[in-house]
């Protein structure tokens, strides 16, 4: 799919710069269109490579307000996409991510959403994921794949159940003093279901003790009325930054929040962009990555 798919766009680019073929010779365009398609060989075979390699460990030094400043300092390791049981996306590849994360010695560790493909082995994940551990605990939240379906109903809860990672449905809970969790379920789900999120985003965060608040989201959307609503920090995924070179453009024209670190109004917003990778294991052309945030009080950042 793939593929195809940089193939059609080095042949469309091609037709376009040559008219298609109504103002060259027969000859010129043949060797434009092999030239095309030798570039687009060439993405291709550059997709791969980034597809196939292990994440990068990327690490973002992200303000906070409202951080109280004993807790200046302290790292969050997400994950997001993993898609679990997409192809070579397996227990032995989640194993390797696993060892990535401990290595760094985060204090909290999140799981954004689109964990597990349907085809996922829960007997052969759980053990594996129960290998996660931070001092202040592990959560996750739903995204749009793990959306509940009567043919199997919560299979991602019931994974992270048994592998002793909490999830956060529309709820919040307390980090440390000073330093509140909140998780809302997918909101392209609640979207396809006839809802806009909103009444989700609301109830997740009633009632919530004073202090910095931040928010997991696997789609970033609501990303004003989270601001408006007192939220410090916002971390999402869904995106994959796009994923494929020039398919990043479209993926925009939707999600405007892309990828990375964005300041809207008073908050912070972050977009992971991606553990594990969906449909074909491309990317192009920046490498999957385990994002660890270090939270800072705004005024202990270097001027």
């Amino acid at each position: 799919m793939g593929t195809l798919f940089l193939l059609a766009v080095a042949l469309l680019v091609v037709d376009l710069s040559t008219g298609f073929g109504l103002f060259l010779s027969k000859a010129i365009v043949l060797r434009i269109r092999t030239a095309g398609l030798a570039c687009s060989a060439v993405l291709v075979l550059i997709a791969h490579v980034q597809g196939l390699r292990p994440p990068a460990v990327e690490q973002y030094e992200i303000p906070v307000n409202g951080l109280p400043a004993d807790l200046d300092g302290i790292t969050i390791a997400i994950l997001s996409d993993l898609h679990l049981g997409e192809m070579l996306l397996n227990a032995d590849w989640l194993n390797a991510r696993v060892r990535q994360v401990q290595a760094s010695q985060p204090d909290c560790i999140v799981l954004v959403g689109d964990l597990f493909e349907w085809s996922s082995d829960p007997v052969a994940l759980s053990p594996v994921l129960r290998q996660l551990s931070a001092p202040l605990g592990v959560f996750a939240v739903r995204g749009n794949h793990e959306r509940l379906r009567p043919r199997r109903p919560d299979h991602a809860g019931k994974i992270l159940t048994a592998s002793g990672i909490r999830l956060l449905t529309n709820e919040w809970t307390e980090l440390a003093s000073g330093l509140v969790l909140v998780g809302i379920d997918d909101l392209t789900s609640i979207r396809r279901q006839g809802g806009g999120g909103q009444d989700h985003l609301t109830r997740a965060l009633a009632n919530r003790p004073a202090g910095a608040t931040l928010l997991l989201s696997h789609t970033p959307w609501l990303v004003e009325q989270a601001a408006a609503h007192g939220v410090d920090l916002m971390l999402s995924g869904h995106t994959h930054n796009g994923q494929i070179w020039p398919f990043s453009y479209l993926v925009h024209t939707r999600y405007p929040f892309l990828g990375g670190q964005y300041r809207v109004v008073d908050m912070n917003l972050f977009v992971c962009r991606g553990t594990g990778t969906w449909g074909p294991r491309m990317r192009l052309w920046q490498r999957g990555e385990i994002a660890l945030v270090t939270l800072r009080c705004p005024a202990e950042l270097p001027q």
